[in-house]
């Protein structure tokens, strides 16, 4: 018996915290508010002035392209770049990122 979508989705969302908190200088949110909804994950470079949006989204399917430009849909219209931009953030990049199994696709947009 395999894990539901929900849960290997949050799986995938919590390697990619683990392997981005290796940057002591940049600021994580996960799960946390922007905009009119709730993005993945947010990273704020303020040194650089530079934020990312990052949208983890599991295809049980294999369709990982579609998976990542749903992703980077939803970024843009739930308007997760909010929060990133309240605080200052000048520079934004989004990944839309889509896993099946052990398969990965990230998009930038």
């Amino acid at each position: 018996m395999g894990a539901r979508n929900g849960q290997k989705e949050n799986f995938c969302h919590g390697v990619l915290l683990g392997l981005l908190r290796y940057r002591e200088d940049w600021l994580l949110y996960s799960n946390a508010e922007s905009g009119d909804g709730y993005s993945d994950i947010l990273v704020e470079d303020q040194a650089a002035g530079i934020g990312i949006g990052i949208e983890v989204k599991y295809r049980a399917d294999g369709k990982l392209e579609e998976g990542c430009q749903e992703a980077l849909a939803q970024i843009e219209a739930l308007g997760y770049e909010d929060r990133l931009e309240e605080d200052g953030i000048g520079t934004v990049i989004r990944y839309g990122i889509a896993c099946c199994r052990k398969r990965c696709r990230v998009v930038t947009g």
